[in-house]
C-alpha cells in the first residue's frame, strides 16, 4: 500500500490567473487556481466545485485551448506534459487561441501538484471521448489510472472518481469492458483500504455495470451483498446503484423489491438525466406488469418520454385487455427495441400474465363455457389447445386468480356466481384497516406536536418581557454611571 503524501502548508498558490486570455482558457486557469487552493488548504469542497465548473465547460474544450492549458499547468518537457500533448492534434498557427503575452512570461519549470496533474488527465480524456477517439482515450485513461494508484490524497478522491467513470466508459465504447474487470476490482480494494467512500461508490457501480453488461447477474449480486455499505455521498451514484439493484432483483424474480428500487431511482434522478429516467421507467413498467399491476397512463405521458415509452404503452394495453394475439403482434413489432433495452426476456415472462388476464375476463363474462371455446378465445396455438386450456384453468383456480370449477366429464369451465361482497366480512376488514391507518397517522401527528422545540423553557408573556427589558436598561444605566464616577 502506498504511503500518504505529505502536504506542506503554503501561504498562497503559485498559479496566477491575472493575465487576460480567451474565455475558455481563462476559466480553466481559474479552475486550476481553485484546485490548487483546495489542495493546499485540504478542502475537498473546492475540488468538487472545480469538477462542477469543468462539466459546464465541456462543450467548449478545443485542442488549442487544452494545449495552452497544459503549457500553463504542467512543467514543459515533463513526462506527463509530453504524454498528454501527444494525444492532442497539432493545430495551425491561425487556429491557436494562446495568449502570447502569457506564453512569453511563462513561469519556469516547477513541480506540479498531483491534483493538477490528474485534472489535466481528466480534461484530455473528456476531450478524446467527445471527439470519438476511443482508442486514444483507452490509452490515456489507462495511464491516468496507473498514476492514480500511486496517490493517496483525499483531495484527489473527487477527481479520481470521475477518472474511474471515464476509464470504464472508454473501454465500454470499444467493446472491451471485460478487460478491465480485474483492474476495477483491484481499484475497489485500494479505495476500501484508503477509506475513499466516493471511490468505493463509483467503482461498485462500475463493477455492477460490468457484470450486468455480460448478464452475470449472480456475480453482480454476490459482489453487491459483500461490498461495504455506507451513507451515500453522491446522489447520482446512489441512483445508479438503485437502478442496478432493481435490474438484479427483477432477474431474480423479486419483483416487489425491484419495483421499489426502480421507482426510487426514477424519483431521485436529476431532471436533466432524461435518458436514465427513461430506462428506469421502462424497467419499472415491465416489473409492474409482472406483478399484475397496470401502470397509469400518466407514466407514459411524461414530458420527453412519450416516444421512448410508446412500445411499452402498447404492450401494457395488450396485457390489460388480455389479448394474446395483440401481445404477440406488439412483441414482434418492437422486438428490436426490446432487445436493445435488454427487456426481451422479461416480456416473454408476460405471456402467462396475458393469458391469466384473458381467462379472468372470460370467467366474469360466462357462467359456463367449454374448454375448447376457452382455448379459442385465448388464441392458444399449441398442438393440443384443449389440454393446454384445461391446465391453464386448473392453475388459475389453484392460484386463486379465478373462482371457478372444471367439469372434466363435459369439458366445461363453470364459474361460481359472484356473491354479494357486502354480505361478507370484507367491507368490515377494509374499513377497519383504513380507520387504523388514520388513527395511527393522527397519533403520530399529536406526538410530534406535543413536545415542540424548547418547550421546556417557560414562555414569557408581554408584561414580563417589558419588565425584563426595563430592568436591563436600569442596570445598564447604573453601570454607566459607576464608570463615569471612576473617571
Amino acid at each position: 500500500m502506498t504511503q500518504d503524501v505529505e502536504m506542506k502548508e503554503q501561504p498562497a498558490p503559485s498559479i496566477s490567473v491575472t493575465s487576460a486570455g480567451p474565455p475558455t482558457l481563462q476559466h480553466l486557469k481559474e479552475i486550476a487556481s481553485l484546485i490548487e487552493t483546495g489542495a493546499y488548504a485540504r478542502e475537498v469542497r473546492r475540488i468538487v466545485r472545480a469538477v462542477r465548473l469543468t462539466i459546464a465547460l465541456r462543450r467548449k474544450l478545443k485542442a488549442p485551448v487544452l494545449s495552452s492549458f497544459l503549457n500553463f499547468a504542467l512543467p514543459q518537457g515533463s513526462e506527463v506534459h509530453s504524454r498528454l500533448s501527444s494525444y492532442l492534434p497539432k493545430e495551425d498557427e491561425h487556429d491557436m487561441e494562446v495568449d502570447t503575452a502569457t506564453s512569453a512570461t511563462q513561469a519556469p519549470a516547477r513541480h506540479s501538484l498531483p491534483e493538477l496533474e490528474i485534472y489535466c488527465y481528466l480534461l484530455v480524456l473528456i476531450f478524446l471521448i467527445d471527439q470519438k477517439r476511443y482508442n486514444e482515450a483507452k490509452a490515456c485513461s489507462s495511464a491516468s489510472i496507473a498514476r492514480l494508484k500511486n496517490l493517496n490524497r483525499r483531495t484527489v478522491d473527487v477527481l479520481a472518481s470521475r477518472l474511474y467513470f471515464y476509464y470504464s466508459l472508454s473501454y465500454e465504447l470499444t467493446g472491451d469492458l471485460a478487460e478491465i474487470r480485474g483492474n476495477l476490482l483491484a481499484l475497489h480494494r485500494i479505495a476500501t483500504l484508503r477509506h475513499d467512500e466516493l471511490g468505493q461508490e463509483t467503482l461498485l457501480n462500475l463493477l455492477l455495470r460490468n457484470y450486468l453488461h455480460y448478464n452475470l447477474y449472480d456475480q453482480a449480486e454476490k459482489l453487491r451483498s459483500k461490498a461495504p455499505r455506507f451513507e451515500a455521498h453522491s446522489n447520482q451514484q446512489f441512483c445508479r446503484y438503485l437502478f442496478y439493484l432493481g435490474k438484479i432483483r427483477t432477474i431474480q424474480l423479486e419483483y416487489t423489491d425491484a419495483k421499489e428500487s426502480l421507482l426510487q431511482a426514477a424519483r431521485k434522478a436529476p431532471v436533466a438525466a432524461l435518458g436514465f429516467r427513461v430506462q428506469c421507467n421502462k424497467w419499472a413498467v415491465i416489473v409492474r406488469l409482472l406483478l399484475g399491476e397496470i401502470p397509469e397512463r400518466t407514466v407514459f405521458m411524461q414530458k420527453g418520454m412519450e416516444k421512448a415509452l410508446r412500445p411499452y404503452f402498447e404492450l401494457t394495453n395488450a396485457v390489460r385487455i388480455g389479448d394474446l394475439e395483440l401481445f404477440k403482434t406488439v412483441a414482434e413489432k418492437f422486438s428490436s427495441t426490446f432487445t436493445s433495452d435488454r427487456t426481451h426476456n422479461l416480456i416473454v415472462r408476460l405471456r402467462h400474465n396475458v393469458i391469466r388476464t384473458g381467462l379472468r375476463n372470460i370467467s366474469i363474462s360466462y357462467s359456463r363455457i367449454s374448454l375448447a371455446d376457452v382455448a379459442k378465445k385465448l388464441r392458444l396455438d399449441s398442438p393440443n389447445p384443449v389440454a393446454d386450456a384445461e391446465s391453464i384453468v386448473a392453475k388459475a383456480i389453484q392460484d386463486g386468480a379465478i373462482d371457478a370449477t372444471i367439469d372434466h366429464a363435459n369439458g366445461w369451465m363453470v364459474s361460481k356466481e359472484t356473491g354479494d361482497i357486502y354480505s361478507t366480512n370484507e367491507p368490515q376488514f377494509a374499513f377497519n384497516s383504513r380507520i387504523s391507518f388514520c388513527l395511527n397517522m393522527h397519533n403520530e401527528a399529536v406526538r410530534a406536536l406535543r413536545f415542540p422545540p424548547n418547550s421546556h423553557k417557560e414562555k414569557e408573556s408581554a408584561e414580563k418581557r417589558r419588565e425584563r427589558q426595563q430592568q436591563e436598561q436600569e442596570l445598564a444605566k447604573h453601570i454607566a454611571e459607576e464608570d463615569d464616577d471612576e473617571f
